[in-house]
């Protein structure tokens, strides 16, 4: 049985197939975000899981993408993790989530940038072989621009320094715990800060049309394309594709920036898994 994975911070997803490509079952738990998570927790997040548990001595193979996973330490955590758990796999392939993303948005020997807008962000370059970063991320608290945890940490900043609107810092209060109490444990005390900080994107999402949060929207999304996107000498000549539910959930407004800018849009998706699964029938089953 194969296993391939797509692992962001916020959830990921399972599919499973045969030798034949044949699909046995998907499933999904919550994110496998190594940098923010510990074994322990990790484990948890698997063993919990009835198919992956019932059919956990049947994995020959597991091809998992997810975030956290571009330095070596994080990596060898959950390889770690992995090989406890799917003790008869043969082979279990760890590798950073931007992967996932460039297997599902472009082809062989096509050209492209491919960004990640979800839980966290990222960008590369892919030149039609190889893949590039200029940037390497230091994570939720210095990077992340225009992601679900940067709206969120904008979000409860402008709350509490009363710079949102009073209408709808009133609809944000009504929907969320907003003390200091509550927000101060969930990121000192608590496992994955990044998604408790994301939840509070749907907010920017709602109420998108209203204009502090437009004004919110284009400052995020301007730091991510200036300081992401542009970093690239060509990104004005080849399409620029977006995975991600921040990027899927505000792709218009992201297209509208993005025309600004000269920039062209590609493909943009919710979830890479599909297109994963395309790739490896395609390239790497035989």
């Amino acid at each position: 049985m194969i296993l391939l994975v797509d692992s962001g911070s916020t959830k990921t997803d399972w599919i499973a197939l045969n030798a034949e490509g044949t699909e046995i079952f998907q499933t999904q738990t919550f994110g496998l975000n190594p940098q923010v998570l510990s074994a322990e927790i990790l484990t948890e997040r698997i063993i919990n899981n009835y198919e992956l548990y019932k059919h956990r001595h049947d994995v020959t193979h597991v091809h998992f993408y997810g975030a956290g996973c571009g330095t070596q330490k994080p990596k060898e955590l959950i390889q770690g993790v992995f090989e406890d758990f799917f003790d008869k796999a043969q082979e279990i392939d760890i590798k950073e989530d931007t992967y996932a993303a460039l297997y599902a948005t472009t082809r062989k020997d096509e050209a492209g940038i491919v960004c990640i807008i979800g839980t966290g962000s990222n960008c590369s370059l892919y030149d039609g072989e190889n893949i590039e970063q200029k940037v390497t991320s230091l994570g939720y608290i210095l990077m992340d621009d225009g992601s679900g945890n940067y709206f969120g940490r904008q979000l409860l900043r402008d709350f509490h320094f009363n710079k949102i609107p009073k209408e709808l810092a009133y609809e944000f209060a009504k929907q969320f715990d907003l003390t200091a109490e509550s927000i101060k444990n969930h990121l000192y005390k608590m496992p994955n800060p990044n998604t408790y900080l994301a939840q509070f994107a749907r907010f920017v999402i709602t109420n998108k049309d209203h204009e502090y949060c437009r004004k919110l929207i284009r400052k995020g999304f301007k730091l991510f394309i200036e300081h992401q996107i542009l970093q690239f000498e060509n990104a004005k000549e080849i399409p620029v594709h977006f995975v991600g539910s921040i990027a899927f959930y505000l792709q218009a407004e992201l297209k509208e920036l993005l025309q600004e800018y000269d920039l062209k849009i590609g493909k943009v998706l919710k979830r890479p898994i599909e297109g994963l699964v395309a790739y490896h029938k395609n390239y790497m089953m035989v």
